[in-house]
């Protein structure tokens, strides 16, 4: 097994190859698996996918730091690769909370952590401007030469389409100390371009693509985007073939709704990473 360290400086070196990084976002051991054999170098936690997995809603604290450090230590330990934390926003009332998260991560053998600016309350679901920062500041602290801080703004996602605002935001948490920065699904490409060109020369982590759709990787990577997540992405096209699967059953259809990996494919994957 890697260490921490070497871990961390092989991710913070992803950030600064050239063209940038795809990194796929798993949510159990095999889904890391299959991702490591396909060839990825690093992978992201997934909130949403955890959250889903254990019928929670994500975004609520409903997943403890305990059971995600605990999530993002086992894709740790059955990949050897650099893992980043989808984190939430931190875990915490105060920002000593989320610097208490940055170090419980680093101690996990993370590479890498991502803070939103959301506040776990549906009714003011994001954080006022000054509390965010001061949360990313306090990540920053602890997170320097150890392990990569992505500050993030759910602006987007929560139906708040400010880019002023949302720049802002991302140039405040570059300016304390946040090593990559993050909008998920900004409304079109001259949003993502505004984005990249306010926080340079620090990298700008996408998800997926904009609020118009999947954007290909070359388009992105022709913007300045130099990390792209999947995010819940992966896990709901799983959720979606098992539907599909589970509608061919009703039907008695065996065979169709039993197609697909064989169980002896996955067993090789965990026996080869637990040896």
């Amino acid at each position: 097994m890697k260490s921490q360290p070497e871990l961390f400086e092989r991710f913070r070196a992803l950030h600064e190859q050239p063209g940038g990084f795809l990194m796929p976002n798993a949510w159990d051991g095999t889904s890391a698996l299959l991702l490591k054999e396909a060839g990825f170098q690093a992978l992201g936690t997934s909130s949403a996918a955890i959250a889903s997995a254990l019928g929670r809603l994500d975004g609520r604290h409903a997943v403890s730091r305990e059971e995600h450090i605990a999530n993002a230590q086992l894709l740790g330990r059955l990949t050897d690769l650099p893992i980043n934390g989808d984190f939430e926003d931190g875990y915490g009332a105060n920002p000593s909370d989320v610097a208490a998260t940055v170090e419980a991560a680093i101690a996990a053998g993370l590479a890498g952590i991502g803070i939103e600016d959301t506040s776990a309350d549906p009714a003011n679901p994001i954080r006022k401007f000054d509390d965010a920062v001061e949360r990313v500041r306090q990540a920053a602290k602890v997170a320097k030469g150890r392990i990569v801080l992505t500050g993030r703004t759910d602006n987007f996602l929560q139906g708040r389409p400010d880019l002023e605002d949302t720049i802002k935001r991302l140039v405040a948490f570059a300016d304390v100390g946040a090593d990559v920065l993050y909008a998920p699904y900004p409304t079109d490409m001259n949003a993502v371009k505004a984005i990249v060109k306010a926080v340079a020369p620090k990298p700008v982590n996408l998800v997926v693509g904009t609020m118009a759709g999947a954007v290909p990787w070359a388009e992105l990577q022709a913007a300045g985007v130099k990390r792209v997540s999947m995010g819940v992405a992966l896990y709901t096209r799983v959720m979606g073939d098992l539907r599909t699967a589970a509608q061919q059953l009703l039907k008695g259809d065996l065979a169709s709704a039993s197609a697909g990996l064989g169980y002896g494919e996955i067993k090789k994957l965990i026996v080869a990473a637990t040896r």
